[in-house]
């Protein structure tokens, strides 16, 4: 499963409901990475599951999402920036996990 660190701000905002959507940049670096991602067919959608960890640190809180992807602009207030496009990751179910 693929795991992508992110700031606590924006981990909490996710597990909060609050911001449904996380973004990364649009380079080859997560073009591969995406790629690798194992995807089952549903109504149509590619759906991925991503582990979400707040930090580096391995023993930092983590959360499963269920997304689908998709490129553009991402909105200010969930840290993108204006004009710019991103891969966007739509999430639609999560999954807080308990620190060991």
């Amino acid at each position: 499963m693929l795991t992508l660190p992110i700031k606590k701000k924006w981990f909490l905002m996710i597990q909060s409901g609050e911001k449904l959507e996380e973004y990364r940049e649009i380079t080859p670096y997560y073009e591969k990475r995406f790629q690798y991602v194992k995807d089952y067919p549903d109504k149509g959608e590619q759906k991925y599951y991503v582990r979400l960890r707040a930090g580096y640190r391995h023993d930092s809180p983590k959360m499963t999402i269920e997304c689908w992807i998709d490129t553009g602009e991402g909105k200010p207030e969930w840290g993108a920036e204006p004009g710019k496009h991103y891969y966007r990751l739509h999430i639609t179910w999560k999954r807080i996990e308990k620190a060991a």
